[in-house]
């Protein structure tokens, strides 16, 4: 059995053997090594709402196992980031969850960028189906924050204090059986940052 390594780019007498053209997938490849977890944005330039429709619109064409259509989304700018915050902030001492100072941060945190997107993930019956809404909306995240990097904004996806936070699934419009998937952070890149290293993938390589 021979080791794979995902991490290497294709030679170019692989190429010739594999594929005549691969231009497209070396823009895609160059893409998504591209794209980096940020929060270094203009803070005075707000991305249009139009632009946040659009990458709403990318989630929703990740693979989606019997077309549930899970993904739901509550963007906040402006003084609704704080609102956000202080909801959030709320729900978890009503959980009693993390001390004073964490939620004093979460009261202001969603204001470090100009806008805040809230994605969630609607329930199912089924537990295989239920677990697989939520890899459909991640999935769909990632489809987001590649879209924001060929447009030149800086993405940060955050896991939320809390996924079943009620207050804040009221705020965002949500169904009370909502979860939290993602918070993420846009805004546009006020500069480059480096790649964090991979460390080596194994991939297992079964023939026979």
């Amino acid at each position: 059995m021979s080791p794979i390594d995902p991490t290497a780019t294709t030679t170019n007498v692989d190429r010739e053997e594999t594929d005549v053209d691969r231009e497209e997938f070396d823009h895609f490849s160059e893409l998504v090594r591209r794209r980096r977890t940020s929060m270094i944005v203009d803070r005075d330039r707000d991305v249009p709402l139009d632009v946040i429709a659009e990458l709403c619109g990318l989630v929703t064409w990740a693979p989606n196992h019997k077309k549930t259509w899970p993904w739901r989304f509550a963007l906040f700018t402006g003084e609704g980031r704080a609102r956000l915050g202080e909801t959030m902030a709320a729900d978890m001492r009503a959980a009693d969850f993390g001390d004073d100072a964490k939620r004093d941060k979460t009261r202001s945190k969603y204001l470090r960028t100009p806008a805040t997107l809230v994605v969630g993930c609607a329930p199912h019956d089924d537990e295989m189906l239920h677990a697989e809404n939520r890899d459909a909306v991640a999935a769909g995240i990632q489809n987001l924050l590649l879209g924001a990097t060929t447009l030149g904004l800086a993405s940060f996806w955050s896991t939320p204090a809390l996924a079943d936070a009620p207050g804040v699934l009221e705020l965002c419009g949500f169904e009370r059986d909502d979860r939290i998937v993602g918070i993420v952070y846009l805004g546009w890149a006020a500069q480059e940052c480096p790649a964090p290293q991979r460390p080596p993938l194994p991939i297992t390589h079964v023939t026979r």
